[in-house]
């Protein structure tokens, strides 16, 4: 592995994409599905460079990855019930909820007043994330319209020089996560690895079983 300071053709140490993304640079690296090109999710500005980038369309917002639970609560108003089992049982993991947002935040990351966040389990990303000390928005490493990349070669081929740090984690082609709205009622906005059954069962007014 080489180190870079966004030159193409090669890839970054994890504490170089850290210092990129503190400096509020945009950056690839992988989670624990997909490759992801993302950036500091409290700052604006990053925040402006990667919906320029990804080519977002209007309405579809970032996803947010965070280390822990006080991390998402920089974000999130107020946890429902519900939404606090399905922490409970399925964080960290590939499960995305759809949360009320704090005033303020970027509506880059916000639709109908919610913000989507995950925790991932343990491996690169949340190294990155612990090292960053902050939030990171993260959608797939794809301008809108194309494929997720699946390697690092892919990514680098769709954002050149307009990224500056790329993290290498191998070849990646794993589901994405399942996003769901806890509610009521709970809503699957995405189906992915978890059983839906066991979503809706934790999704009720219930104990966890």
């Amino acid at each position: 592995m080489t180190e870079t300071r966004g030159g193409i053709g090669q890839t970054a140490p994890l504490a170089e994409t850290s210092a990129a993304l503190e400096r509020g640079e945009l950056a690839v690296f992988p989670t624990e599905t997909l490759y992801a090109v993302g950036c500091d999710a409290l700052d604006a500005l990053a925040l402006d460079r990667l919906l320029f980038v990804k080519g977002r369309e209007a309405g579809k917002p970032f996803l947010v990855l965070v280390a822990d639970r006080a991390m998402a609560d920089r974000l999130v108003a107020s946890w429902s019930p519900a939404a606090e089992r399905l922490a409970a049982a399925f964080w960290p993991g590939p499960l995305t909820l759809l949360l009320p947002a704090r005033a303020g935040v970027h509506p880059a990351l916000v639709a109908a007043g919610r913000i989507g966040i995950r925790l991932p389990p343990e491996g690169t990303i949340r190294e990155l994330l612990r090292a960053v000390g902050r939030p990171l928005a993260a959608p797939s490493a794809n301008p809108a319209g194309q494929p997720p990349a699946q390697d690092i070669v892919e990514a680098r081929a769709f954002f050149g020089n307009r990224v500056a740090s790329y993290l290498d984690g191998g070849p990646l082609g794993g589901a994405p996560s399942t996003i769901v709205d806890p509610g009521p009622p709970l809503e699957i906005i995405r189906v992915g690895a978890i059983p839906e059954a066991r979503l809706r069962a934790l999704g009720h007014d219930a104990q966890i079983p």
